[in-house]
């Protein structure tokens, strides 16, 4: 893979059909390809509805469904694909929230399970419990493959900094956010959180967002986008459904790590951040 990569966001309406958002997840990766694409991310719980009580008829195991329809486009499109992420049922009957990361062969490189769950309440706005549902995952996921070093976690992910500074720490070039951000969050945290992941650790930050979809339960904000290692947006989609492209040029990380370098000036002889190894 060279040093410059193209990659797309598929920000894609997910309904409550299965078949349906399979169907136009391929539509989707099949475009991204044809218009030069090398890695395509699609959003966060892609295939059926963002909600608790869903998820159990939802979940699937590996490998399943969805992972195998995920494998089978990589290889037909010769495109490396983090597959937003499923419910996934293990086999002892837990459910996770769980992003699978297939290469050009339709091998699985890469699996994360969501670490921090989403139970949050809003009052008047926003209540959700994903503990109601699902496990939390327990490893921290690094993917390296070719010249990519990507870091994948998935939305609530994002909003626990030193997670992302552990994969900063790892060698992690670029930052993969399946998210499926609400109307109340949205707004207010969605474009300052990724740009400041972004900026904290200079990396690229890609981050797939469902399009809205009125008639759902629960309102993804949309707005998907990639950041540059500077904190720039480079590309951003509205609310409705689209694939955006960027090309990210990764010497631009070791660039802006050289111009202001924060990683070499942590003062470790006062504080220090501890993690799981073996990544």
């Amino acid at each position: 893979m060279n040093k410059k990569v193209t990659v797309a966001i598929c920000q894609m309406k997910v309904v409550a059909d299965k078949d349906i958002n399979l169907q136009k997840a391929g539509e989707m990766i099949k475009k991204s390809a044809a218009q030069g694409a090398e890695l395509v991310v699609l959003p966060e719980i892609f295939n059926g509805p963002y909600d608790s009580q869903l998820f159990s008829s939802f979940a699937e195991t590996y490998p399943g469904k969805t992972t195998d329809f995920l494998a089978n486009c990589s290889r037909q499109n010769q495109i490396f694909i983090v597959g937003g992420s499923i419910a996934e049922k293990d086999d002892e009957g837990k459910i996770y929230n769980t992003s699978y990361t297939f290469d050009k062969e339709g091998e699985l490189v890469g699996k994360h399970r969501k670490i921090h769950l989403f139970d949050i309440d809003v009052p008047g706005k926003i209540k959700f419990q994903e503990s109601a549902a699902l496990s939390p995952g327990n490893s921290i996921t690094i993917i390296k493959y070719q010249d990519l070093q990507l870091g994948v976690m998935i939305c609530y992910d994002v909003r626990f900094p030193e997670l992302a500074r552990a994969m900063a720490l790892e060698g992690v070039t670029i930052l993969v956010i399946p998210a499926a951000f609400n109307t109340t969050t949205g707004p207010l945290h969605w474009e300052t959180t990724m740009r400041s992941r972004a900026i904290d650790n200079q990396l690229f930050v890609l981050a797939a967002s469902p399009a809205c979809n009125p008639q759902a339960g629960y309102q993804a904000w949309g707005h998907s986008m990639v950041v540059d290692p500077w904190g720039t947006i480079i590309s951003q989609a509205g609310t409705e459904e689209e694939i955006i492209f960027a090309e990210l040029n990764l010497p631009e990380v070791d660039r802006v790590r050289k111009e202001l370098p924060l990683l070499k000036h942590r003062r470790l002889d006062i504080y220090k951040l501890g993690y799981k190894t073996g990544l």
